[in-house]
């Protein structure tokens, strides 16, 4: 059988998307490969919502088309939101392309390269690319078209052994509409699963292994609200966040990404009283800004997003919250910037992703005229993450010396020979110890702290119960009295 290969670029939405179709392809005996040079059928997953994104997925597949002269019977393919923007386009500049395939369709991607594969096995042998110019629209396949159920169709993941975490998709789409993202238009309005299809699909991966779950959704604390109904005063997304709580053998439950919108009274009662729901939430702040704000269309002040933190913090005690930044939206002044700037010196993240504002097409604030330059947006970027290190580091700091808490996923990326895993507040260690213990929760004892991670040593590892110990006590929290 083929050999596929597949790149993902961009959120773990997009990872999630990937493992759907991995999981098609090796069902229908496919094999999984680590290298492109190495597959009959490449794939890239692709994301639109910066163009350094866009950028990199079609510079990727210029360079396969050396690979295609070579090798003309490999089916090369884009999927995914740049493919749902660009859709047919995709094919002119890059002759090699024989797959282009929207958000809503991942579910066909099998089909579509069986089919794909079949009529190149069966073309005669003619030089590369001979005359093929002329049959590119016969021979090439584009599904962009929106399709009714889609979101339940993302449901089926192929584990490796002793995976401990898995992403759940609970629903696509965005109703938002913020100024500067192009999700609406890639992704389409929100739609979401039923309780009873993801407690099914969590039940499933537990029984398999899985100890923590993260569900998935491009405003994933919006769950429900057009198809569900409230009950007992309770969001559809807090009924499923208690539904998955409550199933057998989970031990951490997390979510991403919400907005700052969606945290009503019922979801931070939940918070304080869930115990697998992880100590960490991701706050989208995107400005400290009101005008700013404003004009992204974030429907919240920054003044409602510091209570908001107030709140979150007050419910959990040690919980970590980690944001997304922009910055050099257009019509952003110095004094609009350092007003982000104080926020975020007071608010103290664990960490956040700053970002340089990136025009995207179709947008709204793309058509703007007060575009800010980017020698101005790298120095902001560059100040502000000078912040956000600072205070992580600090963070850090103080969990050297304690034991924490951490699922190990596996063996550590930078090195081999240690394991790496997470702390409840979400915070990567590397740690000394046996592969035993992957797939396992550990005490760690924490030895040292770079900017980034924790290090140290594995000194039991047992299965948790109720609320944990978490990451930090009272004395060594001292933000937390600001809020």
């Amino acid at each position: 059988m083929p050999k596929f290969f597949i790149k993902t670029y961009g959120c773990q939405m997009n990872e999630r998307d990937s493992e759907q179709v991995a999981h098609l392809l090796m069902a229908r005996g496919y094999e999984s490969v680590s290298k492109e040079s190495e597959a009959d059928v490449v794939l890239l997953n692709t994301c639109s919502v910066r163009d350094m994104a866009d950028q990199k997925a079609l510079g990727k597949m210029g360079m396969l088309g050396r690979m295609a002269k070579e090798r003309p019977h490999v089916v090369f393919g884009f999927l995914g939101c740049m493919a749902q923007a660009r859709g047919e386009s995709l094919l002119k500049n890059l002759p090699h392309v024989d797959l282009v395939v929207g958000t809503q369709k991942f579910h066909r991607v099998a089909d579509y390269v069986e089919e794909l594969v079949a009529k190149k096995t069966a073309r005669p042998a003619v030089p590369p690319h001979q005359n093929r110019a002329m049959d590119d629209l016969r021979f090439s396949i584009v599904d962009v078209a929106e399709e009714a159920g889609s979101q339940s169709t993302i449901r089926d993941q192929q584990l490796a052994p002793r995976q401990a975490t898995a992403f759940v998709s609970i629903m696509q789409g965005c109703n938002m509409h913020c100024t500067f993202c192009i999700v609406p238009q890639t992704r389409g309005a929100e739609r979401s699963r039923s309780i009873d299809d993801i407690v099914s699909e969590v039940r499933d991966l537990v029984s398999r292994g899985v100890k923590e779950i993260t569900l998935l959704g491009q405003i994933v604390n919006l769950y429900g609200r057009h198809e569900f109904p409230k009950i007992d005063n309770k969001s559809p997304f807090v009924q499923l966040l208690e539904a998955v709580d409550a199933v057998d053998g989970l031990e951490r439950l997390r979510f991403t990404s919400p907005h700052p919108i969606g945290f009503r009274d019922d979801l931070i009662d939940a918070i304080s009283r869930l115990p697998k729901l992880a100590e960490h939430v991701h706050l989208p702040l995107q400005s400290g800004s009101n005008k700013i704000l404003k004009a992204m269309h974030r429907a919240y002040t920054a003044e409602k997003y510091v209570d908001l933190v107030r709140r979150i913090r007050r419910a959990r005690y040690g919980i970590a919250i980690t944001t997304d930044i922009i910055v050099g939206f257009p019509g952003e002044t110095e004094d609009d910037y350092q007003q982000t700037r104080d926020l975020v010196e007071q608010i103290q993240f664990d960490n956040a992703f700053v970002f340089r504002y990136s025009p995207r097409r179709g947008t709204r604030a793309a058509n703007r005229p007060d575009q800010i330059d980017e020698r101005t947006k790298e120095e902001r970027n560059q100040d502000l993450l000078g912040i956000v290190n600072e205070s992580n580091r600090r963070k850090l700091e103080r969990l050297v010396g304690r034991d924490v808490e951490v699922l190990c996923e596996g063996p550590s990326k930078t090195n081999p020979a240690r394991l790496m895993g997470r702390t409840r507040t979400n915070k990567i260690v590397v740690f000394e110890g046996n592969e035993e213990l992957i797939g396992e929760i550990v005490h760690v004892q924490v030895q040292q702290a770079n900017g980034f991670s924790l290090y140290g040593l594995a000194v039991r590892a047992e299965r948790a119960s109720g609320f944990p110990t978490f990451d930090c006590k009272p004395e060594a929290c001292p933000t937390l009295a600001t809020f």
